[in-house]
């Protein structure tokens, strides 16, 4: 959808769509935010609540480390300021699945503001055409995750399972600087990324460690920002680039039918109620000047010790990778959108003495479309790296045709525990050597074709691929088509 809606065909000013996003991250840790018990995705319900996180009387919490050190780490790599002093509130409000009727967060004073993350999307679909924009950071805050709800309409029952509740959370805030789903999802795919990259959140979907919530409103340009309404909890980048153009176009058509948007979400919002969190200081963070000479480095967290130890980033990663192999950009950004990719790739290039520029094709058009018609992730693959590095080699060497090897290849993925040489033996793949045998097919070939050939010898030399393929089929694909194209042309001109 384009920054611009425009309704011109009924005589109406164009809409102006605007997008902000508030997304959860859960923090990869051992423990919860606040208290010791385990983090570990579908254990059985109600198996890892302590005191605390089941809200019994007399409990307090105890911040963990591991969790504001991630969330200094996310705060760096998205330019963020880091707030060396940054507090904790409490968010009331009554669910079945918060225990103690309120939310530890951090509203008013966060770990991390005015920070902006650059994403790049596709032009109408084309790789080849990429725009770089930049969305601007609001905050990121620490805060506690709730329990989970199911409902059992069978027996008209709510149960509540507590696993994650206290787990840690980084909210990071968006400002409303997008204008279509698939900005949207272009963020927070880059974003997903970056926590990857980091550690500090897996940010896997599927599992809920990586949710998103949607701010969308419309307005004629000149005119202020509209209402706006959220689409809650969206667990999937693909659905919510979806959910926003639905969104979208679901207020353009109710305003244009005369209908008002209502802000249904945020009427909840100011019935929360705010108040500082009483059993927790300040959080208080040091850099190298501000660090007290005697103090016990162990315990307290230092902004400039973590900011020096950042990994490269994805859009650093990209650019090595363009530099050091000459690949195109859009390919840096397939292998990294891919997990495991990218390695995969590099240890393919090191073990083969094809060109990257070469190999590249054979990992993006053949196996990776392999892997997605087959559900399999880079790690899953049946195919390794070196596997396909002596493929490329027996390809580079001329021993086989490149039909030839996507031959070996299909083979390759049945996981037979053959390597691709002992396939070439035993399917009698290799290139011919016997230039004269070849010279042979070739002549017999042009004897058969004599319409083709005087078609060449009038100058449309297209027809000479047919020719060419037609001794690829006498061969089996043993032939060298460059060697083939030689000949043909040489008989030809006799």
């Amino acid at each position: 959808m384009a920054a611009v809606v425009a309704v011109a065909a009924r005589g109406l000013a164009p809409w102006i769509p605007v997008v902000g996003l508030e997304i959860h991250a859960q923090i990869s840790s051992n423990s919860k935010l606040f208290s010791g018990s385990q983090v570990q995705f579908a254990a059985p319900p109600n198996s890892l609540v302590s005191f605390f996180d089941a809200s019994l009387p007399g409990t307090l919490p105890v911040l963990n480390r591991r969790c504001v050190e991630a969330a200094v780490m996310t705060g760096l790599a998205l330019n963020c300021s880091i707030n060396k002093k940054s507090l904790f509130d409490r968010k009331h409000y009554f669910y079945a699945d918060l225990p103690a009727g309120y939310q530890i967060t951090q509203q008013r004073v966060p770990i991390a503001v005015n920070g902006s993350l650059s994403y790049t999307l596709c032009i109408d679909n084309k790789m080849s055409q990429m725009v770089t924009k930049t969305v601007r950071i609001k905050q990121i805050q620490l805060e506690q995750d709730s329990g989970k709800s199911l409902h059992d309409d069978t027996r008209c029952q709510t149960l509540v399972d507590l696993n994650r509740a206290g787990v840690g959370l980084m909210e990071v805030v968006m400002e409303p600087d997008m204008c279509c789903g698939e900005e949207a999802a272009a963020a927070v795919r880059e974003l997903q990324l970056i926590l990857q990259t980091l550690g500090s959140s897996q940010a896997v979907m599927a599992e809920g460690q990586l949710r998103v919530d949607a701010n969308v409103s419309v307005h004629h340009p000149g005119e202020p920002y509209g209402v706006r309404t959220e689409v809650k909890n969206i667990n999937s980048i693909r659905f919510l680039a979806k959910a926003v153009d639905y969104e979208i176009q679901r207020q353009i058509e109710e305003l244009e039918n005369g209908g008002t948007i209502l802000n249904e979400t945020r009427a909840f919002d100011s019935k929360l109620g705010f108040m500082p969190e009483p059993n927790l200081p300040p959080l208080i963070l040091y850099d190298a000047k501000s660090l007290p000479a005697n103090m016990n480095h162990q315990q307290v967290i230092n902004i400039d010790w973590i900011h020096e130890r950042l990994p490269d980033l994805p859009s650093v990663k990209r650019e090595k990778l363009v530099e050091q192999y000459g690949i195109l950009p859009e390919h840096s950004f397939t292998l990294l959108n891919e997990d495991g990719l990218a390695e995969f790739f590099e240890s393919v290039v090191k073990q083969t003495q094809m060109k990257p520029k070469k190999a590249i094709g054979w990992i993006l058009n053949d196996l990776l479309s392999y892997l997605k018609q087959h559900s399999l992730t880079v790690k899953e693959s049946p195919v390794s790296s070196s596997l396909l590095a002596d493929l490329l080699n027996l390809l580079e060497k001329k021993e086989i045709s490149s039909t030839a090897a996507k031959q070996v290849l299909a083979e390759l993925w049945k996981g037979e525990g053959k390597t691709p040489l002992e396939i070439v033996k035993e399917q009698k793949l290799e290139l011919l050597q016997d230039q004269k045998e070849l010279e042979q097919i070739c002549q017999a070939v042009i004897d058969g074709q004599e319409n083709e050939v005087m078609a060449i010898k009038a100058g449309n030399r297209k027809v000479l691929n047919k020719l060419i393929g037609l001794v690829q089929r006498n061969t089996q694909g043993r032939s060298n088509p460059v060697l083939v194209k030689q000949l043909l042309e040489k008989k030809l001109s006799e």
